[in-house]
Formats: structure tokens, C-alpha cells, sequence
């Protein structure tokens, strides 16, 4: 499905899905472990929505699971000097994330303002069978 989407949109969404990915690599501290269980979350959630509605607005409502993650983080950063990577994910992480919950939170908006017509209408091939949006 990423693949489908304009370039753009493509673009952040893998940056996103990276930066969140770099979770893996610091599994041997609390920020990998919280970040990780925040991802999973989120997809499950999305996953649900998605084979209920479709790609529509709301499914950033799974993203709904980092705003506790990101204020923690944000209140007790790692210490730069000592965990120089680590640090710099964790800002990478909650700018990233910051600004995907603004985009949520807007298309969030939209979706309970009745703007509840699938985000993305993805094409079919003329032989394929129709279906809701997947």
C-alpha cells in the first residue's frame, strides 16, 4: 500500500517508518523497548480501522499511543554525552513523530467534521474485482 501513495507522502511515510524502525536498535534500553510497544499498538489499532473503513482519515488515531511515549521521552532525554546515538534517535523519533501527530490530528478532525470518504482511492486494474479500498 506505501507504494501506492504520491511521492510525497511516500517519502515521509518511509522516513517515518525508519526513523520508528531505529527502535530495533536500541532494544537494550527502555526508550527502544517503549518506542517499540507504542509501533505495535499503533498498527494494531490502524490494521482494525483499516479493515473496517478502509484508508480513511481516522487511522490516525493510532498514533494516539505516542503522545504518552513522546512526553516522556521529552521530559527524560538520554544523556547526550554518554548515549550520543541513542540521544539522537530519540529527538529524531519525537520530531518525526511530532509532526505526524499534527497530520493525525488534523486528518483526525476532518474524519469527526463527517470528511469520512476514504483518504485514498487506490486504482484497480480493469480485471480486478471490486473492493473497498485496501
Amino acid at each position: 500500500m506505501l507504494f501506492r501513495f504520491r511521492p510525497l507522502a511516500r517519502f515521509w511515510a518511509v522516513l517515518l517508518i525508519l526513523v520508528n524502525l531505529g527502535a530495533l536498535l536500541f532494544l537494550d534500553t527502555w526508550y527502544g523497548r517503549v518506542a517499540l510497544a507504542a509501533i505495535i499498538a499503533a498498527v494494531v489499532v490502524m490494521i482494525v480501522i483499516h479493515a473496517k473503513l478502509g484508508f480513511v482519515r481516522l487511522l490516525g488515531i493510532g498514533h494516539l499511543f505516542w503522545i504518552p511515549m513522546l512526553v516522556w521521552f521529552a521530559v527524560d532525554l538520554p544523556n547526550r554525552a554518554t548515549h550520543p546515538a541513542l540521544w539522537w534517535w530519540v529527538i529524531l523519533l519525537m520530531g518525526f513523530n511530532l509532526v505526524s501527530l499534527v497530520i493525525d490530528s488534523i486528518d483526525v478532525w476532518r474524519f469527526i467534521r463527517s470528511e469520512r470518504d476514504p483518504h485514498y482511492v487506490w486504482e484497480r486494474p480493469a480485471d480486478a474485482s471490486p473492493r473497498r479500498n485496501d
